[in-house]
């Protein structure tokens, strides 16, 4: 731990904040050279994604009876494999977007998948042990070497830095041994005879910290001990990969799961937690201690980039960050407040350089529909709320989509605020001055982490790769990153689509990925005049889906450049260009059926996960249930939905 305050401490000096500039500057220069040059172009189109998950403690089952099959073991685990508890056949992704194996191994599989010759990847539950997962090897290598469990690859970082191409090897030095042990998962206790320590209905649906056993398969290590991230690799944005896409996901999110099963914890596809743990949620976010002048935050990952931008931030704003929603004003002594939210990242590489502004700026455009569509966080732990908060007035009157403001408000707090709606781009070398120009927050030079030569591209931009990951935008640029095959080598540009709150479901998650390349590339593809929509209606959009879900009042600009705020002509375009998109990159129609249609049918029902929330509390309030308890019941109705459907829009019609 020392090591730690020692790193953060040389992090937040002066002289490192010139050094680590100079450098990054440098790098900046031959970034804007090689991009001029035509060194960023590639073959094709490519797609990955990133999911964020949190996790609950459940109650243990009985002991099952011991077996002499001396197959028994792998018996349990092929069970726990196919017992998804999110009914969607979901898995995790490896832990980045970097390849897995020579041989592409993550568990998916261009092969086809069914008698019929068809491709197989099916956004359905699995009837049968899904194959094992090749892994990743090298992974697998640095996770039996870790003894500390707080050492974070490449694409293991937290939202506040989730770049998958992140150079930012191990955050921890390899002798550093914590001090203290890992703060015990609640379902760890250990009784007589195996019963929760409080009863079923206390104990039932809280959050609680993941072991780091969870972490040796798909999952990844995030911000919170409470926090796991899952990841695909890149795949060409076609047919062929975006099966991989639905396969991989589908794969690793089960694998994930059935190992978070074996130490009593489920792993939950939502965008916020609302049953706090034992301790309470305010007090679970503030808990720290100060060493040699720096804080540390008892249930964040002890990462030295984590602790110093959390130093960063709290420094810049006083000594604590203010927090403020509808409903509720706190304030805390750490940015792990943050780690309340949980989203999906879209990913779209796009192969001509200077065709990228013109995809960026459409896509800007698409924030407010698509957050619009999506929204899943109405409500922040339950025991934020005021003992006199009325009930009614909060439901008329939270935001739908309470992630918004909890990342914005947890780190920013410099002058000019990191996380917001970018401006558009003139040029492509406009993503490099961007970087350049943005707030430094904890930076770090590589041979604090790593002494070897500097042998890749991202050996070489090491430094403006880690100032690039505290760009965070709604909308970022990645540059450089993993080769694809058949798409790119190692010097790509990539947009990263940051807002959207995670889905109940595999099915809506993969949904919206295809929803949001497809409808990126079709506004391009038909030369839409949607740029014209100027950016301030684009951002007032965005800001009003996060706050009125379904019911924002949205701008859009027609194919025919005419300005609306009409919804029927604006999602109806939404769906039909994502169509074309999806069309252009040669995906079979009864496959864009299958992706698009959950959320083509939420929108028919005017429902979102959010309205759903929202509408379960408003009726345990009809009730007679006090405010705390209509949301513990809201938030044990969603986890037993997400169980028993492979949609949201089967919730909705099986409510109607």
């Amino acid at each position: 731990m020392d090591d730690i305050v020692d790193l953060v401490r040389r992090s937040l000096a002066d002289e490192t904040y010139g050094e680590f500039t100079d450098r990054v500057d440098a790098q900046a220069a031959e970034l804007r050279r090689a991009i001029a040059a035509g060194e960023f172009d590639n073959e094709a189109f490519s797609v990955g994604l990133e999911v964020e998950l949190y996790a609950i403690n459940s109650v243990p089952e009985p002991p099952e009876p011991e077996e002499d099959d001396e197959d028994a073991e792998d018996d349990g685990a092929d069970a726990a494999l196919d017992d998804d508890p999110g009914g969607d056949g979901g898995s995790a992704w490896d832990g980045s977007l970097e390849p897995q194996s020579e041989s592409g191994g993550s568990g998916a599989s261009l092969e086809p998948q069914s008698e019929s010759g068809g491709s197989g990847a099916s956004l359905e539950p699995e009837d049968e042990t899904p194959p094992p997962d090749t892994g990743d090897g090298e992974a697998e290598a640095e996770s039996a070497d870790d003894d500390s469990g707080e050492d974070f690859g490449p694409g293991e970082g937290p939202s506040l830095d989730v770049d998958p191409d992140s150079p930012l090897a191990p955050d921890d030095p390899e002798d550093v041994e914590p001090d203290e042990p890992e703060p015990a998962v609640e379902a760890d206790a250990e009784e007589e005879d195996d019963e929760p320590y409080m009863e079923p209905e206390e104990w039932e649906g809280r959050l609680t910290r993941l072991p780091d056993v969870v972490f040796d398969g798909e999952a990844n290590k995030e911000l919170g001990l409470h926090n796991a991230e899952i990841n695909t690799e890149p795949n060409t944005f076609d047919g062929a990969g975006m099966e991989v896409q639905t396969t991989a996901v589908e794969m690793h999110t089960k694998q994930a799961r059935a190992q978070a099963e074996k130490q009593n914890c489920e792993l939950i596809l939502d965008a916020m937690w609302t049953i706090p743990p034992e301790e309470g949620g305010e007090a679970y976010l503030s808990a720290h201690e100060e060493r040699d002048g720096v804080i540390l935050a008892d249930n964040m990952r002890q990462a030295p980039r984590y602790v110093a931008l959390d130093n960063e931030a709290v420094q810049h704003a006083g000594g604590a960050i203010d927090f403020s929603v509808p409903g509720y004003e706190g304030s805390f002594p750490t940015i792990l407040f943050e780690s309340l939210a949980t989203s999906i990242q879209p990913h779209l590489q796009i192969p001509d350089t200077d065709a990228f502004p013109e995809y960026y700026n459409a896509a800007i455009r698409t924030l407010g529909p698509l957050l619009a569509l999506s929204v899943n966080s109405p409500f922040l732990p339950a025991d934020f709320y005021p003992e006199d908060t009325d009930g009614e007035w909060l439901c008329a009157n939270t935001d739908h989509e309470l992630r918004i403001s909890a990342f914005e408000q947890s780190v920013n707090t410099s002058e000019n605020p990191k996380v917001r709606v970018p401006r558009d781009i003139d040029t492509v070398e406009d993503v490099v001055d961007r970087v350049v120009a943005d707030d430094l927050f904890g930076p770090f030079l590589r041979e604090w982490l790593d002494e070897s030569e500097r042998d890749t591209l991202e050996d070489d931009i090491w430094e403006f790769d880690h100032k690039r990951g505290t760009y965070w935008r709604w909308l970022r640029c990645v540059i450089g990153g993993t080769p694809v095959d058949g798409a790119s080598d190692e010097r790509s540009l990539r947009i990263e689509y940051r807002p959207l709150p995670t889905q109940p479901h595999v099915k809506d998650m993969i949904g919206l990925q295809a929803l949001t390349v497809g409808l990126i590339r079709g506004l391009v593809v038909a030369d839409h005049p949607v740029t014209e929509l100027p950016w301030v209606e684009a951002e007032r959009s965005f800001y009003a889906a996060a706050s009125d879900g379904l019911e924002a009042d949205l701008s859009w600009v027609t194919i025919h450049g005419e300005r609306t705020t009409d919804h029927e002509v604006i999602f109806d375009e939404i769906f039909r260009f994502a169509r074309l998109g999806l069309e252009e990159q040669d995906l079979p129609e009864a496959r864009i059926d299958e992706y698009l249609d959950p959320i083509e049918d939420r929108y028919d029902a005017g429902e979102t996960p959010s309205s759903w929330k929202i509408d379960r509390v408003r009726s345990h309030l009809d009730d007679g249930l006090a405010l705390e308890d209509a949301m513990t019941e809201m938030q044990r109705e969603y986890f037993e939905h997400c169980r028993e459907h492979h949609a949201f829009a089967e919730w909705v019609r099986d409510d109607a």
